[in-house]
C-alpha cells in the first residue's frame, strides 16, 4: 500500500486536517492525532485501544507491529509496503472513530448570537 492511498483515505473522514508533528505528518480530527506518518512515509503509526490492538495483531502479524511510546503500547507500526490495504483502512478508521469517541463525539453548533 502507497501512503498517497493513506492520505486519500484518511482526508475523506469528517473533519479531518493533515498538520506537522515534529519531524512526521499527522493526521487529526478536531486538533487530536489518530495517525502519524513518520519519515520516510513508509510506515504509519495508528493510535486504536488495546482490544482492538491485539486483534489486529493477531489478523496481520505480517505487518504489523506494536507501537511503543516510552515503555507503554499506544498503538500499532504498519508497514505499508507489505499490508492489505482494506485492513489499513479499516485501522485508520478505527482510530478515527477510537479519537472521536474519546473526544465526546461531535461537537455541537454554537447558537446563533446575532442580534
Amino acid at each position: 500500500m502507497k501512503i498517497d492511498a493513506v492520505r486519500k483515505h484518511a482526508m475523506a473522514l469528517e473533519a479531518v486536517t493533515e498538520e506537522p508533528h515534529h519531524q512526521s505528518s499527522s493526521f487529526r480530527v478536531r486538533g487530536r492525532i489518530f495517525v502519524t506518518i513518520p519519515p520516510p512515509d513508509d510506515v504509519i503509526h495508528v493510535f486504536i485501544g488495546e482490544e482492538d490492538r491485539e486483534t489486529a495483531l493477531a489478523l496481520y502479524p505480517g505487518f504489523l507491529d506494536k507501537l511503543f511510546w516510552g515503555g507503554k503500547v499506544v498503538g500499532l507500526r504498519v508497514t505499508l509496503a507489505a499490508a492489505n490495504p482494506v485492513a489499513v483502512k479499516a485501522l485508520v478508521n478505527k482510530a478515527y472513530e477510537t479519537r472521536v469517541r474519546k473526544d465526546g463525539g461531535p461537537r455541537a453548533a454554537r447558537p446563533d448570537r446575532g442580534s
